[in-house]
């Protein structure tokens, strides 16, 4: 059973989580948006991190760097995850097991639980169970971060489409 679950007569609301908010969500944020736009879904999406590190910051420069190559534009500013996430959003995505198991620890509830799914779960290939974080590594890292999150991105789209149509 899918754990997208929505109220079709406002948006489907998806939150993408990551360690600090500045790497990894963001870009996510950013490529669904997209990605979301161009297939007409309703959709609202933001990005937060399991700490609050770098709250207030934008995107890494890295990472906005690299995404502008590819025709994204990274704007939000860093935030930590909030008690109030879970109940504002339908669908929580963690980038790996380490912000999947900080979000199951924070909810208050199975339901809320439930909402909690795995970026590389949306992912086609198999070589990758989690989205690497980029941070402590070259431009390489950040570009394979962005191809998974293009690749898991169609594919989230795709089950809320599949099962709600393009009016979310």
């Amino acid at each position: 059973m899918s754990p997208i679950i929505s109220n079709n007569k406002r948006p489907f609301r998806v939150l993408f989580v990551c360690l600090g908010n500045i790497c990894r969500s963001p870009a996510a944020e950013g490529i669904f948006k997209r990605i979301a736009h161009d297939r007409g879904l309703n959709v609202e999406v933001d990005s937060a991190g399991t700490s609050g590190w770098h709250q207030g910051e934008p995107a890494d420069s890295r990472m906005r760097r690299s995404a502008r190559h590819r025709g994204y534009e990274l704007t939000s500013i860093s935030r930590p995850v909030r008690r109030s996430d879970f109940e504002r959003f339908d669908l929580l995505v963690a980038m790996d097991d380490s912000n999947y198991d900080n979000l199951r620890e924070m909810a208050s509830t199975k339901e809320e639980e439930d909402k909690i799914v795995r970026m590389a779960d949306f992912l086609d290939r198999k070589d990758y169970d989690h989205i690497p974080d980029p941070y402590y590594g070259g431009a390489d890292g950040f570009d394979l971060v962005i191809d998974l999150l293009e690749e898991a991105s169609e594919n989230l789209a795709q089950e809320i489409q599949d099962i709600y149509g393009p009016q979310v």
